[in-house]
C-alpha cells in the first residue's frame, strides 16, 4: 500500500495541475507560485537528488535545518515521498539541509546539502565548506519524475520534532485537518513544523497554500489578491 505521501504528489500533478498549489510571499517583494505540476517536479527533482546522489533510502534521518520557506516544504514533501524521517527538533539525523552549511552543524553527518533562500539562485552565493552539496547547482540536472528504488512501509517513521508520528498517519495524524479546496495562509514567523502541518492538510483536501516570510505584511490586498479563505 502507497504511503500518504506518494498518494498525495499524484493527486498534486494529475488534479487541477495547473492550479496554483503553493504561493510563497518573501522579503524584497519576491512572490513565487508553484502549480501542483510545477511542486511536483521540484519534489522529484529533489527525491532524485537524494536517492540518486545522496544515497538515501526509507527509514534513513534527514534534519531540515531551514526556516519556513517554499524550498523547505519541497524538501519535506521529497523526503516523506522517499519514505525517510524529517527531523525538524535539531537531534541526531543521517542527512543534513539547512541554509547556514559553515554554521559547523555539519559534523558527523552521511552528507550536507546547502539551500540558498533566493528564489532565482542557481547556486551558493560563495564558497561551501569541502564535500557540502550545492541544492540549486544539482537539482535541476535530475529527473522531473521519482521512481522509489525501494518501496517504503507504512511503519516507518515520517516526522520527529514536537510531534511525532509514522508515514502512514502523515495526513490523519500530523496534517491540521483543514476544509476542502481551502485557500490557506501560513505565516512562516509561526514556524516550520506547524507549517507543514498546516499545508499537508490543505493538499490533502484539494487546497492550496500561501505562505508567507515573517517580515511580509499580510494585509487586505494580499488576502484579497490571493483570494485566501482562511489563516
Amino acid at each position: 500500500m502507497s504511503i500518504p505521501a506518494l498518494n498525495l504528489m499524484t493527486s498534486l500533478r494529475s488534479g487541477h495541475s495547473t492550479s496554483p498549489r503553493l504561493t510563497w510571499y518573501g522579503p524584497d517583494s519576491e512572490r513565487v507560485e508553484l502549480s501542483g505540476r510545477v511542486l511536483d517536479n521540484w519534489v522529484a527533482k529533489t527525491s532524485n537528488l537524494l536517492q540518486d546522489e545522496l544515497d538515501a533510502e526509507p527509514g534513513m534521518a534527514l534534519r531540515l535545518d531551514l526556516p519556513a520557506h517554499w524550498k523547505s516544504f519541497v524538501w519535506a514533501l521529497a523526503a516523506w515521498q522517499l519514505g525517510m524521517e524529517v527531523v525538524l527538533d535539531g537531534s541526531d539525523a543521517d542527512l543534513l539541509v539547512t541554509d547556514n552549511p559553515d554554521g559547523g552543524a555539519g559534523a558527523g553527518f552521511d552528507a550536507v546539502v546547502a539551500v540558498p533562500l533566493a528564489a532565482l539562485a542557481m547556486r551558493w552565493p560563495g564558497e561551501l565548506p569541502a564535500g557540502v552539496v550545492d541544492y540549486a547547482a544539482e537539482v535541476r540536472s535530475h529527473g522531473d519524475v521519482f521512481m522509489a528504488h525501494n518501496e517504503p512501509e507504512g511503519g516507518l517513521p515520517a516526522v520527529r520534532g514536537t510531534a511525532t508520528c509514522p508515514h502512514a498517519e502523515l495526513v490523519t495524524g500530523f496534517a491540521q485537518q483543514q476544509d476542502p479546496g481551502v485557500r490557506l495562509l501560513v505565516r512562516g514567523a509561526e514556524g516550520l513544523e506547524p507549517g507543514l502541518a498546516a499545508a499537508l492538510g490543505a493538499w490533502n483536501q484539494d487546497g492550496s497554500v500561501v505562505l508567507v516570510h515573517a517580515d511580509v505584511e499580510v494585509n487586505e490586498h494580499l488576502l484579497g489578491n490571493e483570494r485566501v479563505s482562511r489563516s
